[in-house]
């Protein structure tokens, strides 16, 4: 009767043709402003971040300052939710103004203030390879040690951030509770710039802990120099760019013990010194075997004593293997390979059968891309793409 009587009054109208009926509607309701935390908090959690969401419309802008520094953070596809880029910082004072609109016109505006809990321990990066400004070769990892444990190695893992010039994939592996390691899928793009940031103030590494500072550095990707060493030839080709620049004729581990056998697999020369001391391992002065010596231009490509170094043995170089592990060469030679090396530059050695672990110095290009990524705390490969997403704040989702 309702929908009838409707119309009979629309035909009415008509034909009288001189009057008007308004009926009343009532007025859209305006978007509800949501923030985690909330306006007033004072001990709110760094580690949780900061989220404004509108209920019932879109948010048109979000302002969040730290004492008075803009807080970074972006949108969600939805225009719905807004979430800070990483963690807040402790005991700081921040002031958020959000102004979200529906798409009939009604709009509404928040404006507050909340606080953030002091750290209880203070959580930070205790050292990190490659150095500040440091030009590296192309299999260069970045190697992050921390100056306490990590018990939530996503939360930490999320606010480590690489980015390059020339980018390329890469994941980081966790290689014990207190350090991290960057590798990437591929050696990197030779001549490039490289910036880490450690976003760690605000994240929660363990109960009662968090990061009070972040830390950042850059470093250059030099050439790419590429060394082979065939243990069997008794040859060492080193390649720049492509193109051989050395020739070296070596001699490899005598294999008599395995501590004696020179290691097969991708190494990376490490750091280098003119001169190195060299003592046999387990053994003591007159032992037979023993031996302490110091070695000119010492290019270290293990952490189980291998090096690339210069030896006056040039009647066994290219013809036998008579080393304790190392990789000699002619002195003149060896002295080019150490002034044209850089940390990081790839050194593959075939023809023995000792591996070399992936845990063994810099040995991580052993492992292959995909068990690389089965050590990150956000990789998992039954999810979708196999990466764990970083979850919406509590009580937001």
């Amino acid at each position: 009767m309702r929908l009838a009587a409707a119309f009979c009054l629309v035909v009415l109208l008509t034909v009288a043709g001189c009057s008007s009926v308004t009926a009343d509607t009532p007025a859209a309701a305006p978007p509800v402003i949501t923030t985690f935390p909330a306006f007033d908090t004072h001990r709110a959690r760094p580690d949780r971040g900061l989220v404004v969401k509108a209920g019932g419309g879109t948010l048109r802008q979000v302002l969040a300052y730290a004492a008075g520094r803009p807080v970074p953070g972006a949108l969600d596809p939805a225009g719905t939710t807004w979430r800070s880029k990483w963690a807040l910082e402790p005991d700081t004072e921040y002031a958020v103004t959000a102004t979200a609109a529906t798409a009939a016109g009604p709009s509404s505006i928040a404006m507050g203030r909340f606080r953030t809990r002091a750290a209880g321990r203070p959580f930070g990066v205790s050292s990190v390879s490659p150095l500040p400004g440091e030009e590296v070769g192309v299999g260069m990892p970045i190697i992050v040690t921390f100056d306490g444990p990590v018990r939530d190695k996503a939360a930490v893992e999320r606010a480590l951030e690489v980015t390059a010039a020339k980018p390329i994939e890469g994941a980081w592996r966790w290689t014990g509770d207190t350090q991290a390691v960057y590798r990437t899928s591929r050696f990197w793009p030779a001549r490039q710039k490289v910036t880490f940031n450690a976003h760690l103030t605000g994240v929660r590494p363990s109960p009662g802990v968090f990061g009070t500072a972040d830390h950042t550095l850059s470093f250059t990707v030099g050439r790419k120099q590429a060394s082979t060493v065939d243990t069997r030839t008794h040859q060492m080709v080193v390649r720049r760019d492509g193109q051989v620049v050395q020739n070296m004729a070596i001699s490899a581990g005598m294999a008599t013990t395995r501590e004696y056998t020179t290691t097969s697999g991708v190494h990376l020369t490490m750091d280098k010194g003119n001169p190195v001391r060299m003592v046999s391992p387990g053994r003591k002065k007159g032992d037979p075997g023993f031996y302490d010596l110091m070695i000119d231009h010492a290019v270290r490509i293990s952490n189980s004593g291998e090096y690339v170094h210069a030896k006056n043995n040039v009647w066994a170089q290219g013809r036998a293997n008579v080393s304790h592990g190392c990789i000699n060469s002619r002195p003149d030679q060896a002295a080019w390979f150490f002034a044209n090396s850089l940390r990081g530059d790839p050194v593959s050695i075939t023809g023995t059968d000792r591996p070399l672990e992936w845990n063994n110095g810099w040995g991580f290009w052993q492992l292959s891309w995909e068990k690389w990524q089965l050590g990150s705390a956000l990789h998992d490969p039954a999810s979708d793409g196999g990466w764990v997403q970083q979850a919406p704040a509590p009580g937001l989702r």
